[in-house]
């Protein structure tokens, strides 16, 4: 059985995603944090790589040299380059669990979102959603039918509004009487939104903020549908890869009237019906991806 170097830039959405990948391979593996000396290192690793000039004195890090790893995984642009001046130092294979733009494609095996156009070369692998790998964690406990709501929060595309999530979340009331109703807000819920959360008084409810847990994988072990709003890829990720929950985006207000990589990623999973983006309707979208079929087409 081999062994896996996991390296970390310490964003949860990218380590998540080379945690899923290893427990697919169920290989042990080790995870090292490692971040840039100067912020004008990552403009080097570009030059370097493209260059061909392997080095590891662009960081700071700490790895033991006495373990032998048959492969070293990244995801995200601070851990492109290391990934494959590692992979040469130790003979390992070299894995990138995202599109690395502004590096070069000679990794061993990459793993690129369908949102990202990957150009069609034999060793990237073109995935639909984000690798993700959900266990319930038996957090909530559905004493009848039961739907799920999971709130996000502002980012640099889309703006949760309190009005527009508030007529939202009416609606869903109205669509499902009966119904044992479970929602948690997230990291990036504004005190705002989390207030009207609160005000609601839902049978089960997580406020971030003041209680740190992810009770997610349960909704969607346990939950008839699962509606979340549309501004994080890895929340999207997770609930179209597991359980049988239909599955719903609440849109949110665009910064631009223009399309993009959520978008995009959003659009592509509602037409290969993962999903469905919510318009007053809901619609038994239950479809669920299989990543472990995704390693399969690999050589690692």
């Amino acid at each position: 059985m081999g062994k896996i170097l996991i390296l970390s830039d310490d964003r949860m959405g990218h380590l998540n995603q080379s945690l899923a990948f290893v427990k697919y391979t169920d290989m042990s593996f080790d995870v090292v944090s490692v971040k840039f000396k100067a912020r004008w290192c990552k403009l080097l690793s570009y030059i370097f790589d493209n260059l061909g000039i392997y080095t590891e004195s662009l960081f700071d890090m700490e790895i033991d040299q006495t373990n032998d790893y048959d492969i070293v995984v990244g995801t995200g642009s601070t851990t492109s380059y290391l990934t494959k001046v590692l992979a040469r130092k130790m003979n390992a294979r070299s894995v990138s669990m995202m599109l690395p733009r502004g590096f070069r494609y000679d990794f061993d095996v990459i793993f690129a979102q369908s949102h990202d156009h990957p150009p069609k070369l034999e060793n990237i692998t073109e995935i639909p959603a984000n690798f993700s790998y959900v266990e319930p964690k038996g957090i909530y406990h559905a004493r009848k039918k039961s739907i799920g709501i999971v709130i996000g929060g502002d980012n640099k595309i889309f703006t949760l509004s309190k009005d527009k999530l508030q007529e939202q979340i009416d609606a869903i009331v109205t669509l499902y009487p009966g119904y044992e109703i479970a929602i948690t807000t997230s990291p990036r819920t504004s005190e705002q939104i989390e207030d009207l959360v609160a005000s609601y008084g839902f049978d089960y409810e997580v406020i971030y903020s003041k209680n740190a847990i992810n009770p997610i994988a349960d909704f969607l072990d346990q939950c008839e549908t699962v509606f979340l709003t549309g501004d994080s890829t890895s929340m999207i990720s997770e609930t179209v890869s597991y359980g049988k929950s239909n599955i719903v985006i609440l849109p949110l207000a665009q910064q631009e009237e223009k399309k993009n990589k959520f978008t995009r990623f959003i659009d592509t999973l509602q037409q290969k019906e993962y999903l469905h983006i919510f318009d007053g309707t809901v619609k038994n979208k239950n479809k669920k991806l299989d990543f472990h079929a995704y390693l399969k087409q690999v050589n690692l």
